[in-house]
């Protein structure tokens, strides 16, 4: 049997793997930050200035914005075929609200949010030459570059929620850092400080606010690293990335990939060859039903996006992944080029060209990776001496 688990991911300073081919590089992620930044310094003012005279508030709120999805899951890669694929972020922009009905703010407020943010962000683009795509219902879309796009998302929760997180943050500030809080960046209110936000509604661009709290999918993930070690983390992005490899567009979600990945993972000390084989194996029958998960939200939405013809589809292309996983590791120490034009036909050129990194496998990779089963526990019968 072989392994090729230094193919997908090596410690230390190793460059040459596909876990390090596929996640994005410096430049890609300063480009976003910094496109960032300017969306931040831009809509802050004109938000606080707007939400009286167009919103309906008491009195001026500023909003507080959050980085969602794939980059504070950690699990982001760069796109395997652009054009079409794209690298993205996204960015949540909160609004406190002042007058908080049982369901959430005043139904009007929902389209008016919509409709001031997006006239904001227009301006931004023209002043930046950016475009605004104005196609998508449950968020903002700015594209920066022909290869990269930042979703906004935008939601809102009562200014008393995000008071007390204030006060909080203010004294942690001067106890701490003798700064004053109003300097504080919004990455720095921590997960805890966030998860103070109770109610939390999204804007549509039809006029509707939609029960949404994002963070219940990155808290439950986070328990899963806690629980099973960033060897998860990278199965989901090996996954990301062989599912960009064969579907250009659509295919599976990546939150979708990322649950079924986390459901019943098992680690695999340093065989991340291993971990991703048993995670395809589970994820044929995931894809070809829901995608549940109690513990995100009782098991209410379905994350399988997919209609019922591209389950199956995704099904045996999840078939393929895991038999031609398993295939490879039993060829024999001769057919190391077989191994690596195999996994690279079915992960994609990212996968390192190089053989040297196949080895056979050892007496230690059995035991290591050999599940423990459970034995009967031994009788002891009572002696009595003398």
């Amino acid at each position: 049997m072989l392994k090729f688990s230094k193919l997908l991911y090596q410690h230390g300073l190793d460059k040459d793997t596909f876990e390090n081919h596929i996640r994005p590089d410096a430049e890609q992620e300063e480009t976003l930050r910094s496109s960032i930044k300017k969306i931040r310094e831009y809509v802050r003012p004109r938000v606080a200035a707007a939400t009286v005279s167009k919103l309906g508030m008491e009195r001026p709120v500023t909003p507080r914005f959050r980085t969602q999805g794939s980059w504070s899951y950690d699990t982001c890669v760069t796109p395997d075929q652009t054009p079409p694929q794209e690298i993205d972020w996204d960015y949540g922009i909160y609004l406190p609200v002042t007058v908080w009905e049982e369901n959430g703010p005043p139904n009007e407020m929902a389209k008016a949010y919509f409709d001031l943010m997006e006239e904001i962000l227009d301006e931004l683009c023209r002043k930046e030459r950016w475009t605004l795509n104005s196609g998508k219902d449950t968020c903002i879309r700015i594209q920066i570059s022909k290869t990269a796009h930042i979703d906004l998302p935008l939601y809102a929760a009562p200014e008393g929620e995000f008071g007390k997180i204030v006060e909080a943050t203010s004294m942690k500030a001067y106890a701490f850092d003798g700064i004053k809080a109003d300097s504080l960046a919004e990455e720095e209110w921590t997960e805890q400080q966030w998860d103070q936000l109770n109610c939390i509604v999204m804007a549509t661009r039809k006029g509707e606010w939609r029960k949404s709290d994002p963070q219940t999918v990155a808290n439950w993930f986070k328990d899963r690293i806690e629980e099973h070690g960033f060897q998860l983390r990278r199965v989901c992005r090996y996954l990301k990335a062989w599912r960009d490899h064969h579907w250009n567009q659509g295919g599976p979600t990546s939150v979708s990939i990322m649950i079924a990945a986390a459901q019943g993972f098992a680690a695999r000390p340093e065989r991340d060859d291993l971990a991703i084989e048993q995670a395809a194996r589970r994820l044929i029958s995931a894809f070809r039903g829901d995608i549940r998960e109690k513990g995100i939200d009782n098991g209410e939405e379905d994350f399988n996006r997919l209609p019922e013809a591209d389950r199956v589809i995704a099904a045996q292309r999840f078939q393929l992944l895991a038999d031609t996983l398993s295939q490879v590791r039993g060829l024999n120490a001769t057919e190391k080029q077989t191994v690596v034009t195999s996994l690279r036909a079915q992960l994609g050129p990212r996968l390192p060209d190089d053989v040297s990194r196949i080895e056979p496998e050892g007496d230690a990779d059995t035991i290591r990776n050999t599940p423990a089963e459970r034995v009967a526990i031994p009788v002891v019968r009572s002696n009595k001496s003398g």
